[in-house]
């Protein structure tokens, strides 16, 4: 990476902070911690990160209570052509207030398609799921007990639907303000909505790129004249070439 591609990086890493400390904020209060990017090398860290660039958690209260907390950690880099800011590596997870084991854990490993990159954790117990884990000698869980460790709940990871339509941290504080009932302030709702369609804007902008003719079949649909490139990339949409298809 060249000394401009990494000025370039940073930049982007600190826009894109700028917005989620403007989300959390807008949705949690003034009180939540500003996100800062750090740079990592050939990454760039972005959250909350306190003096000794340790990453800080996001106080959510109930009722006026602290009652639960967000730990929200997000590693990027270039995409594939040096072009976007795309996301190596996140985690957004959910604690109650002063455990140190999550409640719930939404995480993204780039480069992962088994287990999916795009995954929920749920740290709860249940004994019907715990009997299935210990059947399944076939998969992860049989190979667990194989090496004497009981599998977990928590250790299953649940699919979102892929890498371009995972949640995304608004979609988290609306889980919790749903369920919940976390404390807001106001026009909470408006940050949401809008920060909500910039992402999914984002995400349909990067699905197109790894599907551009089925894009364009769709628009042709709808009025639009779209004509095909002059020179045609090599890429071409398949489950092995592009995320769009990846689990």
């Amino acid at each position: 990476m060249s000394a401009e591609q990494q000025r370039t990086l940073d930049e982007l890493a600190e826009d894109f902070a700028g917005k989620l400390t403007a989300l959390t904020r807008g949705v949690l209060g003034e009180g939540s911690p500003r996100f800062h990017a750090l740079n990592m090398g050939r990454r760039v860290r972005v959250a909350p990160i306190s003096a000794d660039e340790r990453v800080r958690r996001i106080p959510v209260s109930i009722d006026g209570v602290e009652r639960l907390s967000l730990l929200a950690c997000y590693y990027c880099c270039w995409d594939g052509q040096s072009e976007f800011l795309a996301t190596d590596h996140s985690e957004v997870h959910v604690n109650y207030k002063d455990v140190p084991d999550p409640l719930l854990r939404f995480e993204y490993e780039r480069r992962l398609r088994e287990p999916p990159g795009a995954h929920v954790q749920i740290h709860a117990h249940r004994d019907e799921m715990a009997y299935l884990l210990r059947l399944a000698d076939g998969g992860r869980p049989g190979r667990k007990l194989r090496h004497d460790r009981l599998p977990r709940l928590s250790e299953m990871h649940v699919p979102v639907g892929g890498h371009r339509v995972r949640p995304s941290l608004e979609d988290v504080l609306l889980f919790l303000h749903r369920e919940f009932g976390i404390d807001t302030v106001q026009g909470w709702k408006g940050v949401i909505a809008q920060h909500l369609e910039e992402w999914r804007l984002l995400q349909l902008k990067s699905a197109v790129r790894d599907a551009p003719d089925a894009a364009a079949e769709v628009l042709r649909k709808l009025g639009y004249q779209v004509e095909a490139p002059k020179v045609v990339s090599p890429r071409r949409p398949g489950a092995d070439s592009v995320k769009l298809f990846w689990p």
